[in-house]
């Protein structure tokens, strides 16, 4: 059967125009860093343009060549992070699909809480939940994206078309896990990994459930 992939959530950020050459690519990864930094550190209220120019040891005026405003940082941060979930589940899909992925809950889980805990600026930016609209879409975008990737696994795992019953277990998956993840690694400290190890005995009763019944209704 033939996947139709949903369109990936935009990954470009709002620039004013595009680094070319390796020095400005290098400025704006160095801007993107520093914006990351603060948000993990001192919080969303800290950053600040000048804030990002002095710890990225750029002048002030070189942010504004490529973002109009701290908005547009925040959002090529936001999307930046995104697009890392994306990529995630595209190489899991691919993973199942070579027989390669032998611990489904615990493999997903292990590789999306990395992500979650890679990302410190990303979870002060979601915790505090300051989102554009553009981003809050894309947001969306992503989880739909990551669920219906699951999906595929789970068809690909079971060899039986889900249908709606896989859509509706794969979306409750993906907000469940976030909801977890985003509690155990939004804080200051070391995140609390024996509630990780919770959620994968969680997912596993729901997969084990899950697959049963998806198999039972083939038959």
């Amino acid at each position: 059967m033939t996947e139709t992939k949903k369109p990936r959530p935009d990954a470009q950020p709002r620039l004013r125009r595009q680094p070319q050459q390796a020095r400005s690519r290098a400025r704006v990864e160095a801007i993107l860093g520093a914006a990351d930094r603060l948000l993990s550190q001192e919080g969303y209220e800290a950053l600040t343009m000048r804030r990002i120019a002095e710890d990225a040891g750029v002048p002030v005026g070189s942010i504004y060549q490529f973002y109009p405003d701290k908005g547009a940082v925040v959002d090529a941060l936001g999307r930046r992070y995104l697009e890392a979930f994306a990529s995630a589940i595209d190489e899991l899909v691919e993973r199942a699909v070579e027989g390669e992925l032998t611990d489904l809950v615990g493999t997903m889980v292990d590789v999306y809480s990395e992500l979650f805990r890679s990302q410190p600026g990303g979870m002060a930016l979601w915790a505090g939940r300051h989102l554009s609209p553009e981003l809050a879409r894309a947001d969306e975008a992503s989880n739909a994206l990551i669920a219906e990737g699951l999906r595929r696994i789970v068809e690909h795992l079971t060899g039986v078309p889900g249908g709606e019953r896989a859509r509706r277990a794969t979306r409750m998956v993906v907000w469940a896990a976030n909801a977890v993840l985003h509690e155990v690694f939004k804080g200051e400290g070391e995140p609390d990994l024996e509630t990780v190890d919770e959620l994968k005995r969680m997912l596993n009763c729901y997969w084990e459930d899950l697959s049963g019944r998806l198999t039972a209704e083939e038959g």
